[in-house]
Parts: structure tokens; C-alpha cells; sequence
């Protein structure tokens, strides 16, 4: 069934609402909305009034979809009609198409506006965090590069000793101990400090853990 202009720009609408940022923020991206249709074999009774939701745990981002629930009826419904929120913003781009283990420098890289939202993995802005990465997979010129696209780090192997930091309100913690797993970025890792105790926390550089306290 063919949807309704009104309720096509009220569905619009919500989507740029959930994507507003809080009073306060830096300024909104560029948001375009994108809606689809309804399956064609769907047939709803007329209804006086719909109410347009985002469905429990839906975001408006990428692809997605929008709850539509009619409040007013001789029946009533509830369906999904998918859309698409495209968020624009500046983000780093291949100059040209790059292979697979290629490691990256500034040159490879430019600034363009991109769809943030357009792939699951984040997309990449600064050039200080991707400098001497290593691609995982290739890059066609003009992409967008993403998170997932860069090999995974591995600060250091199982059994090096590595230096323990942990902050806090008013405190700093700092010591030694010996890794007893790989410190694999975005990974726990176990280390055991003198006396014999394992502590847990995350490989956040070369042989440097911050604790989970």
C-alpha cells in the first residue's frame, strides 16, 4: 500500500528529532531522511489517528525503521516501515584506492564530508590516531575509513612486564606487573603485580595498562 505524504513527513520528522543534538552541543550535522514504503501485499484499516515511534533499542541511524500505530480505528495496528538517516560530517577518506596491509600516513588521507551513518563502524577523523595503522582490508579512492578497517593493536605479548596506571577523582595510581595475556587493543587483559594478585584492565599503549577499578 502506497504511504501517505502526511505521514511520510511525520515520520520525516521524527527522525530529525531523534537526531537533534541536546541544548548546548556543537551544531547538528547534516541529516537527510530517507523513506521507504510499506510491503505492497499489506493492507491497513483506515485509521483517524497513527502515532509514528521508535521502536524499542532503533536508533535513527542508517538504515533503520519507524513504528506507526494507529491510536484511532474501527481496527487497530501496529507496523514497521523502514527508512534510511544519513548523517553527514567531516571525516577522513583513501586518496586513492589503498590495499589490504598497506600502512597508512597523513598522505593517503584527506578530510571530505561523508554519511557517518551509512556502515556500523565508526568513522574516522583524526589523522593522530590512524597515522602507521596498518589496513585490514582495502580501500577504494574516495571511501570513508572506518574503525573496522584498521588491524587490531597489539601492545604486547603474554608474560612482558608492563607499567599499570589507574585515575580518579583526586588520585593516581601507577606500578609494575606481568601481562599473563597479549594486550590486545579494546581487549581485558590479566596481570599479575607483586605479592601474586591479578588485576584486570585494558592495553591502552606499548606496555602500559589502565586498571579497571
Amino acid at each position: 500500500m502506497p504511504l501517505d505524504p502526511a505521514l511520510g513527513a511525520q515520520v520525516r520528522q521524527l527522525a530529525l528529532d531523534a537526531t537533534r543534538p541536546a541544548a548546548g552541543s556543537p551544531a547538528a550535522p547534516r541529516v537527510e531522511v530517507e523513506v521507504g514504503q510499506f510491503d505492497p501485499r499489506l493492507r491497513l484499516a483506515p485509521c483517524d489517528k497513527v502515532e509514528t515511534y521508535l521502536p524499542p533499542g532503533a536508533r535513527a541511524w542508517g538504515k533503520t525503521r519507524v513504528g506507526l500505530r494507529c491510536l484511532q480505528g474501527s481496527s487497530r495496528w501496529n507496523v514497521y516501515l523502514p527508512i534510511t538517516v544519513k548523517v553527514f560530517g567531516p571525516a577522513l577518506v583513501a586518496r586513492s584506492a589503498l590495499p589490504a596491509g598497506a600502512q597508512l600516513s597523513t598522505g593517503d588521507l584527506a578530510t571530505a564530508e561523508v554519511d557517518l551513518a551509512e556502515e556500523a563502524s565508526s568513522a574516522v577523523a583524526d589523522t593522530t590516531l590512524v597515522n602507521g595503522r596498518t589496513l585490514a582490508q582495502p580501500l577504494q579512492a574516495g571511501q570513508s575509513l572506518r574503525l573496522a578497517h584498521l588491524k587490531v593493536r597489539v601492545w604486547f605479548a603474554a608474560g612482558d612486564t608492563v607499567k599499570l596506571q589507574a585515575r580518579g577523582d583526586g588520585f593516581s595510581v601507577a606500578g609494575e606487573g606481568q601481562a599473563l595475556n597479549p594486550g590486545i587493543e579494546g581487549q581485558p587483559v590479566r596481570v599479575r603485580v607483586e605479592g601474586g594478585k591479578v588485576l584486570t584492565g585494558q592495553a591502552v599503549a606499548a606496555r602500559e595498562v589502565e586498571l579497571n577499578l
